[in-house]
């Protein structure tokens, strides 16, 4: 474990009323960087700790090195207690549902009365506008802004396969944050801050909007665009493996060719350059296709690799657990978890003056820090 004393938010407190991805993203975030984040759980504990399927990562994924209060913020006391916490933070996150934090008496408008400094985080569907009382899920915003219609074949339109609004959404809050505190050592003031996974959704899908007022045409989607590339492309090898690979320039495919032991290709003049390739595509990709069917990627990727092709294999989220590169880089590490045991964590992508913001404390058992934050409410000054 690591003490957060030399971190950049080290001294910053915060309250954290969330649950699922979005916010408990961004008090994560905070709370890698330093931040002190108390997490305020129901009753029985936050449900996302108990979701099946592809929601039983989530708990463990999104609040590490938070402290865990149990409090009723349904009852008065509860809510007169979130009150006197509130007075001790810098920071408030929610990402409850329209309304609630303000039936609860626990929004912005009324805290912000008694602090004045505080900074509010809220994560919504919908910034303020027509659809800002809407419910939202990352499924939602991913069919309504363009994510969903750009991933999918014609007519299929595709979630992306994990739950980048929620993520995305986050990071945008704790950036919020960290603007909202730069602000408040100028002024003296916080400030609401509000994140929106439909407005996060058009953000992904801003460079599609911006071919379409360029050129007037509307933009296919991403399995029917027209490649700028001639050889950019997955392809299925030896044994059914399946390697993604890039020549991006005249020089990156005359190398590729070299590397395939090719030189052949070369000497055609429907592929002497990107692109005559590019409108012969179909044809060249098929001819590739029949030269890496007998090649194996064990053997083919350091070849790849030493040439200075762009190439991939095609990696399932279980084989991440044991790449090479994020284990001895230190992208992922072990955390001790609310049962006793331990599991491996992928840690923020940043690296900050050679450090890694990693793990500093075990995941939190319920209510596991109920005692000693309420304790300092009360004790003497």
């Amino acid at each position: 474990m690591k003490t957060d004393n030399n971190l950049p938010l080290a001294g910053i407190r915060v309250l954290e009323f969330t649950h699922m991805v979005m916010g408990p993203t961004c008090g994560m975030i905070l709370a890698d960087l330093g931040a002190e984040v108390i997490k305020v759980e129901p009753p029985g504990g936050d449900k996302t700790r108990q979701l099946p399927g592809l929601g039983i990562g989530f708990f463990r994924s999104f609040n590490r090195n938070k402290k865990s209060v149990v409090l009723d913020i349904t009852t008065d006391a509860g809510k007169q207690t979130a009150a006197e916490l509130v007075g001790t933070c810098d920071v408030v996150l929610e990402n409850f549902r329209p309304g609630l934090m303000k039936q609860l008496g626990l929004d912005y408008e009324a805290l912000s009365k008694r602090f004045p400094q505080l900074i509010y985080v809220s994560h919504k569907g919908f910034l303020p506008g027509p659809y800002e009382k809407r419910l939202a899920l990352d499924e939602v915003v991913q069919m309504m802004g363009g994510l969903s219609y750009m991933t999918g074949p014609v007519g299929r339109p595709l979630r992306a396969g994990t739950s980048v609004n929620d993520i995305m959404g986050g990071m945008f809050g704790a950036i919020g944050v960290l603007a909202a505190l730069r602000e408040r050592e100028r002024t003296g003031h916080g400030q609401e801050v509000q994140s929106a996974l439909f407005e996060n959704c058009v953000f992904l899908s801003a460079q599609h909007m911006q071919q379409y007022l360029m050129t007037g045409e509307a933009p296919p989607p991403m399995p029917s665009r027209v490649s700028a590339w001639s050889v950019y492309d997955v392809f299925t090898l030896a044994d059914g493996e399946q390697l993604f690979i890039g020549a991006v320039s005249d020089k990156q495919f005359a190398t590729l060719c070299k590397v395939l032991e090719r030189p052949d290709l070369l000497q055609r003049p429907e592929y002497a350059d990107n692109a005559a390739r590019v409108a012969l595509r179909p044809q060249l990709l098929a001819e590739l296709g029949a030269i890496l069917v007998d090649h194996r990627i064990g053997e083919l990727a350091p070849k790849l690799e030493a040439a200075g092709i762009p190439y991939a294999p095609i990696s399932r989220p279980e084989q991440l657990v044991n790449d090479p590169h994020l284990q001895q880089s230190g992208g992922i590490v072990p955390m001790p978890t609310d049962d006793g045991g331990s599991t491996d964590v992928v840690l923020l992508p940043l690296l900050m003056g050679g450090r890694r913001p990693g793990v500093r404390m075990p995941l939190p058992k319920i209510g596991e820090h109920t005692e000693e934050v309420l304790a300092a409410l009360h004790a003497p000054a």
